[in-house]
Parts: C-alpha cells; sequence; structure tokens
C-alpha cells in the first residue's frame, strides 16, 4: 500500500511540485496550482500510440483521489493540519469560481491553472467533491475550512437545483438519467444532512430530495439488472428502464462504482444480481469475454479483471478503438471492494443477503444459503483477494495505468492513472475492516 499512495501522491500538485501544461510548454503563469490532481501525467507527445491528454483536473477523479488522502492519516503540521488538503480545498475553490456562464457547477475538468477548460457538466463531481471535503474537514486550517464550508453549499444549492435532471454521465459519453450521479448525489445529501459540522446549511429541500433521489434509483431496475443510463422520454413522460439511452451499455460497471462512491448499499440484491453479470460477462463464455481471465485462472488462479461495459470502444487511443474494450485496474479494485464491504456487512450482521436475485452473484464464490456468515465472508474477501492479485500482477512493477490488454494483459492505455491507484486504496482500506 504505501508504494501505491506514492505512486498516486506524486499528481497531485504542491507549490514545491508544480506540472507544465503539455499544450503551454514554458509558459509558467499555466503551470499548475498547489492542490491540483491530475487525471495522469500522460499526453500524447509523452505516451506513443496514445492520442489523449490527462494532464488535467477532473472533479471527480481529484474528490476520490483526495478522500484517499483524507482516510490515509498524513503527517500533520502543527495545529493538526495536512497541507495537502488544505491546497486540494483551496484549489478546488479557485476552480469554482472560474466558472462563468453558460457552464454550471457541474462543470467536470479544468486546466492544471484552476480555469475552465471545454469539457461537458456532470453533477456526480459536485456531490464527490463535497463528501471528500466533509471527510477532510478536521484536517484543515481554520482558514480552508471557511473555504471549505462556503464550497459545501454552494455545490449543495446548486444540486438541490438539478437533481432531478439528465446529466452527462460518469464515463463522459452519453447524457441522460444517471444511476451513478444518482447514487453519488444521495449520498451527499445524506451527509449532508448528518452532518454537525458548524456553519453547512441543510435547506429544506434535502430531506425530499433524499427521498425522491431513492424512489429514481430504484426506477432503473429492469427485471434483471439495473441499468446505467435511462433516456428522456419528452413529452413529460417518465424515464423507465425500458428505455435505456444507449444499447450495448449494460451491464455497467459504474453500477458496482455507485456502491463505493455513492449511497448504493452493498447488501442490495438487485446491486448484486448486476454485479453477477458484469462478471460473467467478460469471463469465458461471455459476451465480452477477455481472454486474459481464462489464462490467469488457469495459470494461477487469479482474477478476473473487469471493463466498464459490453460495448466498450476506448483503448486511450480514440483514432483506433478497439470493440469490446479492454479491462481496467479501477474497475477490477471496484469490484473487489464491493466483495470486502459486504463480507464486513455479513460479520457484522450475522446475516446472507441470499435470495433469487443475489444466488448468482454469491455462487460465483461459492457460496448458496446454507454458508455459515463467517465462511461466506471468508470467500468474499478470498475472491476480492484473487482480483486485486491480478491487478498487482499485471502492473508494471506496481505502477498501474488506466487498463491492461484484453488478450496479453499488458498494460495499455494512459499511464499511471491516479484514479487506479485510489481506487486500490479504497480497496484495501476496505479489505482492512473485513478481516
Amino acid at each position: 500500500m504505501p508504494i501505491m499512495y506514492t505512486y498516486m501522491f506524486r499528481n497531485i500538485a504542491s507549490d514545491g511540485f508544480v506540472f507544465s501544461d503539455p499544450q503551454s510548454p514554458g509558459d509558467i503563469s499555466r503551470d499548475s496550482k498547489p492542490g491540483c490532481i491530475i487525471a495522469a501525467p500522460s499526453f500524447p507527445a509523452d505516451t506513443p500510440g496514445i492520442d489523449e491528454d490527462y494532464v488535467f483536473n477532473w472533479v471527480r477523479d481529484g474528490a476520490i483521489t483526495a478522500m484517499e488522502v483524507a482516510k490515509a492519516d498524513m503527517l500533520t503540521r502543527p495545529g493538526g493540519t495536512v497541507q495537502t488538503l488544505n491546497d486540494y480545498v483551496q484549489f478546488a475553490d479557485l476552480c469554482h469560481s472560474s466558472i462563468q456562464p453558460p457552464l454550471t457547477k457541474g462543470h467536470a475538468c479544468f486546466n492544471i491553472a484552476g480555469d475552465a477548460r471545454p469539457w461537458t457538466e456532470q453533477n456526480d463531481g459536485p456531490a464527490l467533491q463535497t463528501v471528500t471535503i466533509l471527510a477532510a474537514y478536521d484536517q484543515l486550517d481554520l482558514g480552508t475550512q471557511k473555504r471549505a464550508v462556503d464550497l459545501v453549499n454552494a455545490n449543495v444549492a446548486y444540486l438541490l437545483g438539478v437533481y432531478q435532471g439528465p446529466t452527462t454521465n460518469l464515463w463522459e459519453e452519453h447524457s441522460g438519467y444517471s444511476f451513478f450521479a444518482r447514487s453519488a448525489q444521495l449520498r451527499c445529501f445524506e451527509e449532508v444532512q448528518a452532518s454537525t459540522i458548524v456553519g453547512i446549511d441543510k435547506p429544506t429541500g434535502l430531506r425530499p430530495a433524499i427521498k425522491w433521489l431513492r424512489q429514481a434509483l430504484a426506477g432503473h431496475w429492469d427485471g434483471i439488472k439495473y441499468v446505467s443510463m435511462l433516456a428522456d422520454p419528452g413529452d413529460g413522460a417518465q424515464p423507465s428502464p425500458q428505455n435505456p439511452v444507449v444499447s450495448g451499455y449494460d451491464p455497467n460497471i459504474d453500477i458496482v462504482q455507485s456502491a463505493v462512491y455513492g449511497a448504493l448499499p452493498v447488501t442490495d440484491t438487485k446491486l448484486l444480481a448486476t454485479a453477477a453479470q458484469l462478471r460473467s460477462q467478460w469471463e469465458e463464455g461471455g459476451i465480452a469475454f477477455y481472454s486474459i481471465n481464462k489464462a490467469d485462472k488457469e495459470a494461477f488462479g487469479i482474477g478476473p479483471l473487469f471493463g466498464r461495459y459490453p460495448g466498450d470502444v476506448y483503448d486511450g487511443d480514440t483514432a483506433h478503438p478497439v470493440l469490446g474494450g479492454h479491462p481496467w485496474a479501477l474497475s477490477t479494485c471496484n469490484v473487489a471492494e464491493l466483495h470486502y464491504k459486504l463480507a464486513s456487512e455479513i460479520k457484522s450482521s450475522g446475516k446472507v443477503p441470499v435470495d433469487d436475485l443475489s444466488a448468482p452473484f454469491f455462487a460465483q464464490s461459492g457460496i448458496d444459503a446454507s454458508t455459515a456468515p463467517a465462511a461466506a465472508a471468508a470467500a468474499l474477501t478470498a475472491t476480492g483477494d484473487a482480483m486485486v492479485r491480478a491487478v498487482v500482477y499485471h502492473s508494471d512493477n506496481l505502477e498501474l495505468s488506466e487498463q491492461f490488454d484484453g488478450t496479453t494483459g499488458f498494460e495499455r492505455s494512459v499511464h499511471n492513472l491516479t484514479w487506479s491507484y485510489a481506487a486500490y486504496l479504497s480497496a484495501m482500506r476496505a479489505r482492512a475492516e473485513a478481516v
């Protein structure tokens, strides 16, 4: 874990560790500001064969990364503060204040100097940023705490105005009613409602929004799985799981991520039914089979590795898409974390949530209705371990790219993806609670 944390941490700018903008080399006015968390240090001139530039700050990725800093028990400055978290909040506030119409407070991506770049509006970002700021609050200095409260209040005010509407989704490919965004917003509203931090506003719309979002998430169930993105049917009609945004998008890994980063309970048997289908589609016989999963299982008993969704074509080189895509390190770690969190819930409750919906998920770990809770928790932990071991095995001396090749297992796409490390660290925190 310390090595993975170090690799993640080197993608966070400080006043003494500065990134240069690949699009403006030599222009120090475009250099990074402290607290900027880049998605990866990869850009086309640096990574042959990859035409994507990741030297930007995504609100969602930054929040997920900063959460790991907040949970890492960092060395503190006098007064008990963590400068990296002070920097994170101050940079987030800088980005927030740079937004001008027609952009919204849901703008998803910023240049490393803190100004908005042309990009999409994604309403999961302000929600996750708020959750992270609440978690980091006690490690901030007094001045930054004031900025943190103001930023949280502004985020919540914005989200209360948009949560019922469509948004660009997690993968930045479609606009519609996003299961992941709704789950992230629900977690945000629930944690704000429960917060005891002085100055945090609790508008009267919070409780109705929490109730509405819970019902909206339930509306993504199509009888077999949770659907990732619902289309707007127009004419005032309600979106339905029979009207997805696009075919080939489900089962989508963002449903599992809704339990890792959002408010979806890991004991939700509809979630587990969806997770079982996610695994089967990338194993032998599945509609998006990765042959590396068969090779890993037969040779080492590790895996499987997980991708994003069955119709994926993105591999970091948009000029040469590959139908079926490839497994992602963060996707695999997120599924492992689901297993660890579920193991913890079973240990604490003494109950295994097996029913007709979740039975296929539990069967993938050798669990059925007769399995004792302690044995089920151990089996789930072992399943998660096999997935994480595959990520480590295919890493480059523990350095993690965005993806692994679905045939060879070698790393591909952008290198040193910050979210890959954060997902690994989050999974390991969950494992520590499971054993």
